[in-house]
């Protein structure tokens, strides 16, 4: 609680530890404890609560470090066993119930949780363009050393030397690369920092040793994991390859080699998600999708193959060559599209869920979301309540009718605290709910199950959350006692309420337009006008309704949800330049074979125009095809991250092929001009001596 002096008396301008529930808003007066007694307010009926409330210990560079005395350890894990501690208790406790940072406002809560998620996704996607690049580059890097290798073993050098000599440098480049990492994502940290700066209002500690020595073991696993098995075949170039070059050429991996590499990245990559359910969807899916685009790819190769035997002669040459070029290596076609399908395939993945958990988190507190709610409003003011909302401005407002019951019974049998186990189920059946009734249900409210059907006699919706803490399920009976009333109906649908939309929600509703026997106060929820004095107005002509005031929450979660969409598009904008990067290291692995064959093509008396023009349909035309590919495989994945990982709707674009056509087209024609640059003009004599 903090607060200012003015004339003796203490002012207090906020409350940390004050509930957010509908009770919280209520007038309060603060006595001290000690003048409590003399007051007589708690009494053997008195309903009372209380809170303990407990920091850790304090750390260097905290803005108050005498509260705390430090205490040996790790602060955060000895928290974090108070916390399991104290819930253990709580489980045996009724009513007692323990609250953390990470259990806060429900709307604060499921944005950060989400943001989170969307984080380690970045991560997890990192990670894996990373083993797709460093497998590609040392397997180019292989590929370039096999004449050296071949005269090495001319010259008497022993494989173990060799072997031992290439490991070491693999893991000396693996160290550097981390190390080079960690001080660009420090870098990098510090921006992403300063875009959260004001989220919370301390200064962050500084990062320990487990960022480090995840950043080194991430690294030199992923170079020795990926890059080293290809690496390793050198030492068995036989020493004949300096005459015959058809000789030594790289072998695929042994099973037990891919078994190994397959399981260190996925030990790898579900470290990084730290999420099991998201990790197995993402690299679920990827794998799958791989496999699809290895199966499409040599299906388009061959469906190429067999148009342009039948065609020739009748195209064009650019065209002729340019089939020539995709369809006479038809693996090392497959896997170029493969590598570019992967990585077009998170690029898409992130753009997808970026794209639509944005929207869900602007769509939960929009510019006009509600920032007054009004209870307690009686039914004969429900006309000059309306009335004067709409002369002081305000065009739209939830309205619904409010009644407090309390659940008493379940197809019949009385329902009873006992029965249930959980500490949810329990609080909920020992308490009132909040029921209302209207005709249609409310937009904002899906019906997930079921149907609401207006009108419908001794009919119930139900709020899912509740069914399935409660056992609930379509076609039980409800009874309600409301104030002496009894109403009973059955469940005929379930709806998805999303508590965090600042707008009018109930865990019951009954769809008929009227309800006259049940005892009814109503509820409104509207955005207050700009410069209107509308709340004074209400309490004064309605001195039974409260008012509740929730602008300052809806600012700060604004505030919160724009700071924490910066601090994505950052990562987002950085993980696309990865991707790019993996783009260009795919089209250069590719350089020194596409130089010799054209070499070749301009000795022959190709022009540069010709085999520039050649190169570009190339290009466009793997780009396109991996650009749909990735772009259906990335609707797939997104899909299951949205609806089992993210929660939030899911909008497919079924023209996102096409427009993933079109994108891979550009980036792979872009990459491919920057990486492939000068080797169509580079001189024919120099490209062929190099190649003998």
């Amino acid at each position: 609680m903090t607060g200012v002096q003015t004339c003796a008396l203490p002012i207090f301008v906020s409350e940390p530890e004050r509930g957010g529930g509908f009770v919280a808003f209520s007038p309060r007066v603060m006595i001290r404890a000690a003048d409590l007694p003399r007051t007589q307010l708690v009494q053997p009926a008195s309903r009372i609560t209380y809170r303990l409330q407990v920091a850790g210990p304090a750390r260097k560079g905290d803005a108050d470090t005498t509260r705390l005395a430090p205490l040996p350890g790790d602060g955060s894990q000895r928290v974090q066993q108070f916390v399991d501690a104290a819930r253990k208790v709580s489980q045996t406790q009724r009513g007692l119930k323990v609250e953390t940072l990470d259990t806060g406002r429900p709307e604060m809560r499921a944005t950060l949780d989400r943001a989170g998620l969307f984080l380690r996704l970045v991560a997890l996607l990192a990670a894996l363009l990373s083993a797709v690049a460093v497998a590609m580059v040392s397997r180019d890097f292989a590929q370039r050393r096999l004449d050296d290798c071949a005269l090495l073993r001319v010259l008497g050098v022993p494989q173990h030397v060799m072997a031992w000599s290439y490991g070491f440098q693999f893991a000396l480049v693996g160290l550097m690369a981390s190390v080079l990492g960690l001080l660009l994502g420090w870098l990098f940290h510090l921006v992403f920092v300063a875009l959260l700066s004001d989220l919370v209002g301390v200064s962050l500690p500084a990062a320990g040793w487990q960022p480090v020595a995840l950043g080194l073991s991430v690294g030199v696993l992923l170079t020795l994991g990926f890059g080293l098995p290809p690496v390793l075949q050198l030492t068995q170039v036989p020493p004949l390859r300096v005459l015959r070059r058809e000789l030594g050429q790289l072998r695929p991996m042994s099973g037990a080699v891919w078994a190994l590499g397959g399981g260190a990245m996925l030990a790898l990559l579900m470290m990084v998600a730290r999420d099991a359910k998201m990790g197995s969807i993402a690299l679920g899916g990827f794998v799958g999708a791989v496999l699809v685009f290895a199966l499409l790819g040599m299906v388009a190769v061959a469906a190429l193959r067999m148009l342009a035997d039948r065609l020739v002669g009748q195209m064009p040459t650019w065209w002729t060559l340019g089939t020539r070029q995709l369809t006479a290596q038809p693996i090392q076609t497959v896997v170029q599209v493969c590598a570019l399908s992967v990585g077009l395939l998170a690029l898409m993945l992130l753009i997808l869920i970026r794209t639509d958990l944005v929207a869900s988190w602007r769509n939960a507190t929009p510019p006009d979301a509600p920032d007054r709610f009004v209870i307690n409003i009686q039914p004969d003011q429900v006309e000059a309540f309306q009335a004067d909302l709409h002369q002081a401005g305000v065009k739209q407002f939830d309205w619904y009718p409010m009644v407090r019951g309390r659940l008493v019974a379940i197809n019949g049998k009385a329902v009873r605290m006992q029965d249930y186990t959980e500490d949810r189920a329990q609080r909920l059946v020992d308490r009132e709910f909040n029921l209302s009734f209207a005709a249609q249900a409310p937009a904002y409210n899906p019906v997930v199950s079921g149907r609401y059907v207006k009108d419908e006699a001794d009919a119930f919706s139900v709020e899912e959350g509740l069914a399935k803490t409660l056992g609930l399920k379509l076609g039980d009976r409800l009874r309600f006692d409301m104030a002496g009333v009894m109403q009973e109906g059955r469940i005929t649908s379930l709806r998805k309420v999303d508590w965090s939309s600042m707008r009018v929600n109930f865990f019951v509703m009954a769809p008929k337009a009227d309800m006259p026997q049940w005892p009814v106060t109503y509820i409104t929820a509207f955005k207050m006008p700009p410069q209107a004095r509308l709340d004074r107005t209400l309490v004064q002509r309605y001195p039974n309704v409260t008012v509740i005031d929730v602008s300052a929450t809806l600012a700060q979660i604004q505030s919160v949800l724009g700071q924490v969409i910066t601090a994505v598009e950052f990562l987002f904008v950085f993980t696309l330049a990865t991707g790019l990067i993996v783009l260009m290291a795919g089209l250069m692995t590719s350089r020194e074979r596409r130089a010799r064959e054209w070499a070749v093509l301009r000795a022959m008396g190709a022009t540069q125009r010709l085999l520039a023009t050649v190169q570009n349909v190339e290009l466009l035309s793997l780009g396109a095809l991996a650009g749909a590919m990735s772009a259906a495989a990335a609707l797939g994945i997104g899909w299951g991250l949205a609806t089992r990982v993210f929660e939030f709707e899911w909008h497919a674009p079924l023209w996102w092929p096409l427009f993933g056509a079109l994108i891979g087209a550009l980036l792979a024609w872009s990459a491919g001009w920057w990486s492939l640059r000068g080797v169509v003009n580079r001189p024919v004599a120099l490209t062929l001596r190099q190649a003998e």
